[in-house]
């Protein structure tokens, strides 16, 4: 078991939208994950949030907000065919990454476009890959990094891919959000790991089962508990602590009020001391 020194996961965060607490203002949830042992939490943008009510909660409770969540790769996707959708996702994005600045954060989580009957895998490589050109001066002028997730987007869905896209750039103001249970479906987070290395910004933490997959279909996969599914995480912490990582890790599972919220917060500290 490692000692608090070398733990891979050396602080935690969660989503905001995983805060279920209806009765407390921003102030009383900050104090709430503070409680619960929360490190810190990550929002969407851009957002209609107050950021000068989370800035404020965040200094007083020590309860950090070290990114943010591109809220529009999705509807607005940066390899869409559409031109107008294109440019309302580098609008997004940049409105992300002003959001960042003003609260402190240090990455927006990016997922950089999808392959769709529509858009072949060489035409969403070209568009993202311009995107990437188009947002790194605005990564620069925020002083915000942009961290790319993989997701199943049918898109960089390997780890030798996805660190060479990164490589292309050589800017450390572009890496990698690594999504551990995203991978589970087709592959091993520890190739992942390996294959990245100090390219990796932030991680996600969920859980996955190839059982349920098999017998229910690839999204129930995820419906399965932290640590009862098939993510293996001594080999996951022995592969992040061989490439050097000891930062951010984001817990992304269904949440809740209080109760859910520690069981939570208990079950993540099992696995990163394994």
């Amino acid at each position: 078991m490692p000692d608090a020194t070398n733990l891979p996961f050396a602080r935690i965060s969660l989503k905001w939208g995983m805060i279920d607490a209806p009765d407390l203002d921003i102030a009383g949830t900050f104090a709430l994950l503070a409680e619960l042992g929360f490190d810190g939490v990550e929002i969407d943008a851009p957002t209609d949030l107050p950021l000068d009510a989370l800035t404020r909660a965040s200094a007083d409770s020590g309860v950090a907000l070290p990114g943010v969540v591109n809220a529009r790769h999705w509807s607005h996707p940066l390899t869409s065919n559409d031109a107008d959708t294109r440019a309302a996702g580098l609008r997004g994005m940049t409105e992300a990454l002003e959001t960042a600045k003003t609260i402190g954060a240090q990455t927006v989580l990016l997922v950089p476009g999808a392959v769709t009957p529509e858009v072949s895998y060489a035409t969403a490589m070209d568009r993202a890959t311009a995107a990437l050109e188009t947002l790194l001066p605005e990564a620069e002028r925020t002083g915000v990094a942009i961290a790319l997730e993989n997701v199943w987007n049918n898109f960089l869905l390997s780890p030798l891919e996805a660190a060479a896209l990164l490589d292309r750039f050589d800017h450390p103001l572009l890496g990698w959000y690594l999504d551990l249970g995203n991978i589970l479906r087709n592959g091993y987070p520890t190739d992942w790991i390996e294959a990245l290395g100090p390219r990796i910004m932030r991680v996600d933490i969920k859980e996955y089962s190839r059982t349920r997959m098999d017998a229910k279909g690839p999204w129930k996969g995820f419906d399965v508990e932290l640590g009862e599914g098939d993510c293996d995480w001594a080999a996951i912490n022995a592969a992040l602590r061989g490439v050097g990582y000891s930062g951010w890790a984001s817990v992304e599972v269904p949440g809740g009020g209080r109760a859910r919220l520690a069981d939570i917060r208990a079950r993540v500290e099992r696995l990163r001391r394994l």
